[in-house]
C-alpha cells in the first residue's frame, strides 16, 4: 500500500477536507518532503491542470498522482449524473470525461463522489438509479479506453440518500456489471455508515480501488476514534495494494496534518 495526500485547487472548497490548497508546485514539494508517495488532485476543471507542468513536477519529486477528483462539478455547477434535468447530466457527464482524458495522461483513476448527485423530490428511485448507472458506464468505459478504472465513492447519509455503505455500493456495481467501477472506501464515510468498517472492506473483495485515509472526525488518522489495526489487516486480507489518500482537514494546520498521517501510515502498514 503507498501513501498519498490532497491538493485542492479549488478556492470554493478552502473549508473542505483537503490538506495542500497552495497549488501544485508547493503542494507536490511539501507531499515529497514529508514522505508521500503521491497526490489526489482536486481540480476546478481538467482545463486548470497543465499536463506538462504536472509531470515535471511529479518527476522532480518522485511522486505519482494517485487519484483525480470531480467535487468541483457539483460544488461550483450544482451538476449531478442524477439531476431530473437531461442537459444537466450531459454536463455532468462532459465535466468528468475530461477529468479522465486528464488523468488518463498520468495513469490515474478518477472519483464519482458528490457528482453523483441524491434521489431528488418526486423522483422514483428507481428512476435516479438507473440514471447513475447509465452515468457509470459511459464514463467508466472511458477511462477503460485508458486502461483505468473509475472510482464511484458511497457517502454518508447526509450528503447522498444513494447508496451508503461501501459494501452495499459493492453489490450494485456487481448486479449493474460495471466492470470497470471500482469502490472508494473512505474512512471518515465509512465510520458513520458501517458497524464493522473491516467486514465491510471483505465483502468489498475485489471491487475496493481506492482508499481515503481519514479519522472518525475527518482529522489525520490517529486524532480520531476509528481503530484502524483491523481496517489494515482487512484491506491485506483483500490484496488491496493501492494508496491510502489523506482527505482530511488540515489541523491543527497542514504540516501537523500531514506528519501525522504519516505517522500513522508507517505504524499501521509499514512497520506491521
Amino acid at each position: 500500500m503507498k501513501s498519498a495526500v490532497t491538493i485542492c485547487l479549488v478556492p470554493e472548497a478552502r473549508q473542505g477536507p483537503f490538506v495542500y490548497h497552495q497549488g501544485l508546485a508547493d503542494g507536490c514539494a511539501r507531499a515529497a518532503k514529508i514522505g508521500f508517495h503521491g497526490v489526489e488532485i482536486f481540480p476546478p476543471a481538467a482545463s486548470a491542470v497543465k499536463p506538462a507542468e504536472l509531470k515535471t513536477l511529479l518527476r522532480k519529486h518522485r511522486l505519482q498522482v494517485a487519484a483525480i477528483g470531480t467535487g468541483a462539478g457539483w460544488l461550483t455547477k450544482q451538476w449531478s449524473l442524477t439531476s431530473p434535468d437531461s442537459a444537466i447530466r450531459r454536463k455532468a457527464i462532459q465535466f468528468i470525461s475530461q477529468m479522465i482524458d486528464l488523468a488518463g495522461q498520468f495513469s490515474a483513476p478518477v472519483i464519482v463522489g458528490s457528482m453523483q448527485g441524491r434521489v431528488q423530490p418526486d423522483i422514483e428511485r428507481s428512476q435516479a438509479f438507473e440514471w447513475l448507472a447509465d452515468g457509470l458506464r459511459k464514463l467508466s468505459l472511458r477511462a477503460a479506453e485508458s486502461r483505468q478504472v473509475l472510482l464511484y465513492e458511497p457517502l454518508n447519509r447526509y450528503e447522498t440518500n444513494l447508496i451508503n455503505r461501501i459494501d452495499s455500493a459493492a453489490e450494485w456495481l456487481d448486479e449493474q456489471s460495471l466492470e470497470h467501477v471500482r469502490v472508494l472506501a473512505d474512512l471518515f464515510h465509512t465510520n458513520i455508515e458501517q458497524a464493522d468498517v473491516a467486514a465491510a472492506i471483505v465483502r468489498c473483495g475485489p471491487r475496493l480501488g481506492h482508499v481515503h485515509f481519514a479519522d472518525s472526525n475527518r482529522h489525520a488518522v490517529g486524532l480520531g476514534h476509528t481503530r484502524m489495526a483491523p481496517i489494515i489487516k482487512a484491506l491485506r486480507k483483500v490484496g488491496y495494494e493501492g494508496y491510502l489518500s489523506a482527505e482530511i482537514f488540515p489541523l491543527p494546520n497542514s504540516d501537523q496534518a500531514t506528519e501525522q498521517t504519516i505517522k500513522s501510515f508507517r505504524k499501521f502498514v509499514e512497520r506491521n
